[in-house]
C-alpha cells in the first residue's frame, strides 16, 4: 500500500491512487481543487504539423467522451451497488441521458468524487472547475455525493477574448467553479477574500467628525468577494506565465481559492493537476500538496517547468525509475507504458488514440524542414513486449512510408533487434537537415534511456511552444 506523501507527484489514474491511500488517508485533506476534462466534445490538442493531409496532434488530453464497453461495465456495476453514493444519480442520469457520452463522463467523475469525499476532512472544502456543458449535471452529482446542504457557491469566472463572428449564439466567456464543503455546520475553513472598493465610492449618512477617516478605513478593508469573478483574466498567448499547456489556469485564480479555503500548513490535493498551477499556488502560500495526473507529459512539465525553477526536487510515483520499474509498467499498464516511453524523447508526444492508432504511438515535428523530405513529421511506435518482433518492426516501417514521415523511432523495452531489422532500418536511408544527417529509422530502447543514450534526431519543435527542443545525442 502506498501512502499519500506531501510534495509528491503521482502518475496514473487519480482513482487508483486515491483508493490506494485509503483508509490511512481518510479525512486528511483540507482542500481539493480539480479541473478535470470537461465533457465539451472538444479535443484540447495543439496542432504542431500536418503531413499528407494527416494532422499530427499533441494529446494534452482528449476531452471527448463516448459510450464504450468500459462505460457500460461501470454503469452496470454502480446500478447494482445500491449503497454507492452515486447509485441514485446514475439511475436517474441513465433514464434521462440514455447510453451516451455524457453518462460515461458523469459516472467516471462520480467514482472519483466519491473517493475525494472520503479523503476530505470534515472541515474541508472542494472546488470543481467545469464549463456550462456539464455544470448542471455535475452539480446534481455533487449534491448526491456531498449533500445539497453542503453546496456553498456556483462561482462564475468571467473573461473576454476573441470570438467567431458566425457562431449564431452568444459567445461563451465564463467557466463555473462549484464550491462545496464537507459539512453544513459552519465550521469549515474560511478566510474571507476581499477586493478593492470602487475608489469613487461615496458613503452616505452623517458620520460625524471622523467620517473621512472611517471612509478611508472602510475602503482599505475592501469589499467581500462575490461569486462573480471578473478581475482575473485568462492566460493569453503572450502571457509570461503561459506554458502552452491546454486548459492552463491563471496562478491568481488558484491562489485565491487556496487562500480562501485553507490555512498555512494545510494539505491541498489536485487529482487532475495538469501543468501544476495548483501545486505552485500551494507552494507560494505555504501549503502542503500532492498532485496526480494521468499524463506523463504533464508530470514531466511540472518537474521541468514548474518545480525545477523553484529549486524543488520532488518524489514522483508511478513513473519508472529504472528498467525493472519500466518492465512492471509495461506488464501492468501497457498503454501507460507506451505513452511514457514516447515522452522519454523530448519533442515527441503521445498519440491521441490508444486502440486503433494506425501503428502510431507518438508524433513530433522537426523544427527546420529537412532538405531530403517533404514532411516534418517524426513518428514513434513503442512496445513493452519482451523480445524483439521483426513482424511488428516491419509494420512500423510500413507506417513510416504510409505517412511519408521524415523519421521514425521504434521503441522497445530491452535493448536489441535482429541483424535483419537493423539492416532494414539502415536501408531507409538518412534525413539531412542543414549540414547534418540522421538515420531515418532507428531502433531505440528504454534500456538505452536508463543508460543515458538517446536517438540521433534533428532538433524538434516543442509541442507546447513551437520553440526548439535541444536533441540529446548518443
Amino acid at each position: 500500500m502506498s501512502e499519500m506523501q506531501d510534495g509528491a507527484l503521482y502518475y496514473g489514474d487519480c482513482l487508483d491512487w486515491m483508493q490506494e491511500w485509503l483508509p490511512d488517508a481518510r479525512e486528511s485533506v483540507d482542500l481539493i481543487y480539480l479541473d478535470p476534462p470537461f465533457n465539451s466534445n472538444a479535443n484540447y490538442n495543439i496542432l504542431f504539423g500536418k503531413g499528407n493531409g494527416v494532422s499530427a496532434q499533441m494529446r494534452g488530453f482528449t476531452d471527448t467522451w463516448k459510450w464504450s464497453e468500459a462505460a457500460a461495465e461501470r454503469v452496470a456495476s454502480i446500478e447494482k451497488a445500491t449503497a454507492n453514493p452515486i447509485h441514485d444519480a446514475t439511475v436517474a442520469f441513465r433514464q434521462l441521458l440514455g447510453e451516451s457520452g455524457m453518462l460515461a463522463y458523469l459516472t467516471y467523475m462520480g467514482e472519483r468524487l466519491a473517493v475525494m469525499r472520503d479523503l476530505l476532512k470534515p472541515t474541508g472544502s472542494i472546488y470543481l472547475h467545469c464549463d456550462p456543458t456539464a455544470s448542471h449535471y455535475l452539480k446534481t452529482l455533487m449534491d448526491s455525493i456531498f449533500g445539497g446542504k453542503h453546496f456553498r457557491n456556483e462561482i462564475a469566472w468571467c473573461y473576454t477574448g476573441p470570438s467567431s463572428p458566425n457562431m449564431m449564439q452568444y459567445p461563451r466567456k465564463h467557466d463555473y467553479i462549484l464550491f462545496y464543503t464537507n459539512n453544513s455546520t459552519r465550521d469549515w475553513t474560511w478566510n474571507q477574500p476581499r477586493i478593492p472598493h470602487d475608489p469613487s465610492l461615496r458613503l452616505r449618512g452623517d458620520w460625524g467628525e471622523d467620517a473621512e477617516a472611517e471612509r478611508k478605513a472602510y475602503l482599505a478593508r475592501g469589499k467581500p468577494l462575490e461569486s462573480w469573478w471578473v478581475d482575473i483574466i485568462p492566460l493569453m498567448r503572450n502571457t509570461k506565465e503561459r506554458l502552452g499547456y491546454p486548459t492552463q489556469k491563471p496562478l491568481k485564480l488558484l491562489e485565491r481559492i487556496i487562500a480562501a479555503s485553507s490555512n498555512p500548513g494545510d494539505l491541498v490535493l489536485d487529482p487532475f493537476c495538469g501543468c501544476g498551477t495548483t501545486i505552485v499556488a500551494a507552494h507560494n502560500l505555504d501549503r502542503r500538496w500532492p498532485g496526480i495526473d494521468i499524463s506523463p507529459v504533464a508530470i514531466d512539465l511540472i518537474n521541468t517547468q514548474r518545480l525545477r525553477p523553484l529549486g524543488i526536487e520532488t518524489r514522483t510515483h508511478g513513473i519508472p525509475q529504472d528498467l525493472a520499474g519500466a518492465r512492471r509498467l509495461a506488464a501492468d499498464q501497457p498503454f501507460n507504458f507506451e505513452e511514457w516511453a514516447v515522452t522519454r524523447i523530448d519533442g515527441l508526444v503521445p498519440n491521441e488514440h490508444k486502440v486503433g492508432d494506425s501503428g502510431i504511438d507518438g508524433r513530433g515535428k522537426v523544427l527546420a524542414h529537412p532538405d531530403t523530405h517533404d514532411s516534418d513529421l517524426v513518428l514513434a511506435q513503442a512496445t513493452g513486449a519482451r523480445g524483439f518482433s521483426l513482424g511488428k518492426f516491419r509494420d512500423f516501417l510500413h507506417v513510416v512510408e504510409r505517412e511519408r514521415a521524415a523519421a521514425g523511432v521504434y521503441i522497445t523495452l530491452d535493448r536489441g533487434g535482429s541483424d535483419t531489422a537493423l539492416a532494414e532500418a539502415r536501408a531507409k536511408g538518412e534525413i539531412i537537415v542543414g549540414a547534418s544527417s540522421y538515420p531515418r529509422v532507428q531502433v531505440w530502447s528504454i534500456a538505452d534511456y536508463f543508460d543515458g543514450r538517446f536517438p540521433q534526431l534533428p532538433t524538434l519543435a516543442d509541442p507546447y511552444t513551437g520553440k526548439p527542443v535541444e536533441p540529446r545525442i548518443l
